[in-house]
């Protein structure tokens, strides 16, 4: 059951019936070249859904199934969670898409989705997008969904923009969202 829709996908809720699907994804070095976790084997992604079921019990939120409209089929995650960055709790966005979805459009459409149930049903005051510079894409998916202000950090001993965008910078943007 989607929690977010657009035209061509769908967010919801990971389940244990998403893990050779999501397996798949997450153990290809490609997708995981950015990732502080590596590359997932089975047990590591086992884990990874667990403590989005655990985060959605918790906060009501986590890391969402990105999953195509027209045929189900899981695309990857998307979603905002609490992570530690500088010494504060902050409530972060990520994702990872299947090598096939990228250059479609469906990481920008999936983020903005994310944010909108972040600054709209959650009402949460700020989000923080943590990308390593040389991941190209998504600093573009980054500055496509309206992150705009970013200052340059260290996470878990790796250099980041840590871009952080508000509830009221979000609004300006999407008015008809709030």
């Amino acid at each position: 059951m989607p929690i977010y829709q657009t035209q061509r996908l769908g967010l919801r809720h990971l389940s244990l019936d998403d893990l050779p699907a999501l397996n798949r994804i997450l153990s290809d070095p490609e997708v995981m070249r950015f990732s502080i976790r590596g590359v997932c084997d089975e047990r590591a992604t086992r884990r990874f859904i667990e403590s989005s079921l655990l985060a959605y019990a918790r906060d009501g939120f986590g890391p969402w199934a990105v999953v195509a409209n027209n045929t189900g089929e899981l695309l990857g995650f998307c979603g905002i969670c609490h992570e530690p960055v500088g010494g504060r709790n902050e409530i972060s966005l990520g994702y990872r898409l299947a090598k096939q979805q990228w250059g479609k459009g469906v990481a920008t459409e999936a983020a903005e989705g994310a944010l909108n149930l972040a600054f709209s049903r959650f009402e949460l005051p700020e989000i923080v997008c943590l990308v390593e510079p040389k991941n190209r894409a998504s600093l573009r998916v980054a500055e496509k969904v309206g992150f705009q202000q970013f200052s340059d950090i260290s996470f878990h001993r790796r250099p980041v923009r840590c871009y952080r965008m508000t509830r009221h910078d979000w609004l300006k943007i999407h008015p008809s969202m709030g």
